[in-house]
């Protein structure tokens, strides 16, 4: 494609910009931000292990739960409405 950037420049852009925001950062931002990130992550990981039981729960019983991106997002945002709502698409749909 004509005009377009590739995948490498736009990576490029993108870690340039992330340095220069940390390098504007002092270390007190730099250590809650990091810290918060740390804590997302960690929900990140204990969702997918909420969906894998789930799913291996739910098998059981003839119930699919999908182990995916988009629902590991939504419990891990969510959290107790999420695995509520995961719950319901699970049965009804």
């Amino acid at each position: 494609m004509k005009g377009a950037l590739p995948v490498e420049i736009i990576s490029i852009l993108v870690i340039g910009t992330v340095l220069l925001l940390l390098l504007m950062m002092n270390k007190k931002q730099i250590q809650k931000a990091s810290e918060r990130l740390s804590v997302y992550w960690f929900r990140l990981a204990f969702a997918f292990l909420v969906l894998f039981a789930m799913n291996v729960a739910g098998g059981f019983i003839g119930i699919y739960v999908p182990i995916n991106i988009a629902s590991g997002l939504l419990l891990a945002v969510l959290g107790i409405p999420g695995f509520a709502a995961l719950c319901a698409f699970a049965v009804f749909l």
